[in-house]
């Protein structure tokens, strides 16, 4: 096992307390966004060597490790060396034949913690064939990956599945034109009057598309003033208690709040609102317009950074390309009910090769996110566990304190560090009293 540490974020909407108190830091003051454990070359967690950690050792943007902590008594690698380069020198070990050949030797996952204090942007992924042809043509048109006018940082897809560590809340995926014409009904604005009327004479996947067009395209986009009008009655028909959907205008006011003028807002009213509680998940596929607003969550994904943001974002804004990706088909959040493995184990299944979670609860911890339900303990805490799973594998603490081991080595693992359980390494078991993740290929 190689202890990892992760590559901190640091975003305007992140939270300056959250990530600190579960990663068991100290806050500076700053947004701390998002800590990805994976090894995506922007920016890759990174690994820790030796049998013991010397005291108060901190890798690039990485967590403390305490003193004493152990570390993997199998493969090692050079401290601070990145994840990706660990995999790169010995794919075979590291990922297993089968995943290697997959994926062309690369880690289709990455496991990430995120939490937003402020609404992120409104954005879709895209397909892997679009990215894939995408990437290219920025490639040959010579933009560097750092470049501001570059779109795709690489040629994967991002499906993702967020699963709620907190309550929390987002957007995603359009409602039935039907129902977003009675939630624009009546506000009486003419933005507003326009889009309903859209929605009426065309209650289909084509007027949606139209409607959307309306509000992000650089031909029609509204101005800051109607946007304004917009919120404004949203707001004064929540006050008169006369709103189809109080919830979507209460998300219509505050992401006014933080990106006023924007016609990201509007948009909203034509989507689902969203609301996980701990241990709820979602999927989220290509094409499905969201943004995530305010909580704190694990995210697994495939191993990708293409995001294309329709609006609520100082970042570019690719209006085309999001209208070439979007899609408008009504569909409601697909949520994702985990399934038993064990006594002590659940999964969440997502429709992809690339990645899957599992949340193991050992005896002696609490009820938060993922958690085994009350009775399903399956043990003392002090006999191993077997962990379902295999191939490469990255763990991550939740709650508590349990020790790892495999037939090469032991690793104590605490809340907010993680590690990575090369393929070559087999069966994976837990003792202890904690809860902790495990991203893993289906």
């Amino acid at each position: 096992m190689l202890a990892l540490d992760g590559h901190l974020q640091h975003y305007s909407w992140g939270s300056a307390t959250a990530l600190p108190q579960f990663l068991g830091r100290e806050s500076d003051g700053r947004a701390w966004a998002e800590v990805w454990f994976g090894a995506h070359p922007l920016a890759p967690a990174t690994a820790i060597e030796g049998p013991t950690a010397p005291e108060g050792h901190t890798a690039p943007d990485g967590p403390t490790v305490p003193e004493g902590t152990a570390v993997p008594e199998g493969p090692t690698a050079p401290r601070g060396c990145r994840l990706d380069d660990v995999i790169a020198a010995d794919p075979a070990r590291m990922l297993g034949a089968d995943v290697g050949r997959a994926f062309a030797g690369r880690l289709p996952y990455l496991l990430k913690v995120i939490a937003p204090e402020r609404p992120l942007s409104l954005q879709v992924h895209p397909t892997r064939e679009h990215a894939a042809e995408s990437f290219a043509a920025e490639n040959a048109a010579g933009l560097a990956l750092s470049s501001p006018l570059r779109t795709y940082r690489d040629p994967n897809h991002k499906p993702e599945m967020l699963i709620a560590l907190t309550r929390f809340t987002a957007l995603c995926g359009f409602r039935t034109p039907r129902r977003a014409a009675v939630i624009l009904d009546g506000l009486g604005t003419d933005l507003t009057d326009r889009l309903h009327h859209l929605l009426v004479d065309n209650p289909t996947a084509h007027g949606m598309r139209a409607a959307f067009r309306t509000l992000v395209s650089t031909s029609m986009r509204p101005s800051a003033q109607a946007v304004g009008e917009v919120v404004e009655a949203c707001r004064a028909r929540a006050r008169a208690g006369t709103s189809p959907s109080p919830r979507i205008d209460r998300f219509v006011s505050l992401l006014a709040e933080h990106h006023p003028g924007d016609p990201g807002v509007v948009a909203a009213l034509l989507l689902n609102p969203v609301s996980l509680q701990a241990g709820e998940a979602m999927y989220v596929p290509a094409g499905a317009l969201h943004a995530y607003i305010h909580g704190m969550g694990l995210e697994v994904m495939a191993a990708s950074d293409n995001v294309l943001r329709a609006g609520l974002t100082p970042k570019k804004v690719d209006a085309d390309e999001v209208l070439q990706c979007v899609s408008v088909t009504a569909a409601p959040p697909l949520r994702v009910a985990p399934e038993r493995q064990t006594p002590t184990s659940i999964a969440y299944y997502a429709p992809v090769d690339d990645f899957e979670l599992a949340v193991t609860e050992l005896p002696g911890t609490g009820k938060p996110a993922g958690s085994a339900e009350p009775g399903r303990s399956g043990g003392s805490g002090d006999d191993p566990v077997r962990i379902p799973g295999s191939g490469p594998r990255i763990v991550l603490g939740l709650e508590g304190e349990v020790t790892l081991s495999t037939d090469t080595g032991t690793h104590i693992l605490a809340a907010g560090r993680a590690v990575f359980v090369p393929a070559a390494e087999g069966t994976l078991r837990a003792h202890g009293h904690g809860r902790f993740a495990q991203a893993s290929v289906p």
